[in-house]
């Protein structure tokens, strides 16, 4: 082992380093190597953990899965107001693709999630807790006076996701 690399590392840190990776180099171009790089350890401690890059991405996907409300906590933390919270989601996945570069590479994994039934059943779980987590989020801003009384959450959920996805 190199100098500077470390024995052991957290999952949370393996997926924090391979989304970083995965921010710079589009799925042909992506390698245990990479992750491991930027991770600070070996390929071979990824592959003893993982077994493969396939299932260190799997892994990935299953926690992105579970993410939704852990995601929308945070933001409902720091804004005091639904709509602002709604916002600052809607600013959090425009900033995922800040250049044509980088639309591109997202578009090409989720091509590849999309073509493979285990990663685009954690997609569909991703996008359906989502969809809930918006709708309260409206359903709330109703109830606050930020939007119309009357209003349908389920509907005006359904386009604030669309439009932001």
């Amino acid at each position: 082992m190199r100098p500077g690399r470390r024995q052991k590392v957290s999952d949370a840190e393996v997926f924090a380093a391979a989304q970083r990776v995965m921010s710079r180099r589009g799925p042909h171009e992506l390698t245990l190597a990479d992750i491991a790089e930027e991770a600070g350890v070996t390929a071979g401690r990824l592959v003893q953990r993982f077994g493969s890059k396939r299932a260190l991405l799997a892994a990935l996907s299953e926690q992105f899965a579970a993410s939704a409300g852990t995601v929308f906590a945070g933001l409902r933390a720091v804004h005091r107001s639904p709509w602002a919270t709604l916002r600052a989601y809607a600013d959090c996945m425009a900033g995922l693709a800040p250049t044509p570069e980088a639309l591109l590479r997202n578009l090409a994994y989720l091509q590849g999630d999309l073509s493979d039934d285990r990663l685009r059943g954690h997609l569909a779980a991703n996008a359906r807790a989502t969809r809930r987590e918006i709708e309260a989020l409206v359903e709330a801003a109703v109830a606050a006076g930020e939007l119309a009384r009357g209003t349908n959450p389920r509907t005006l959920a359904r386009a604030v996701d669309t439009a932001i996805t």
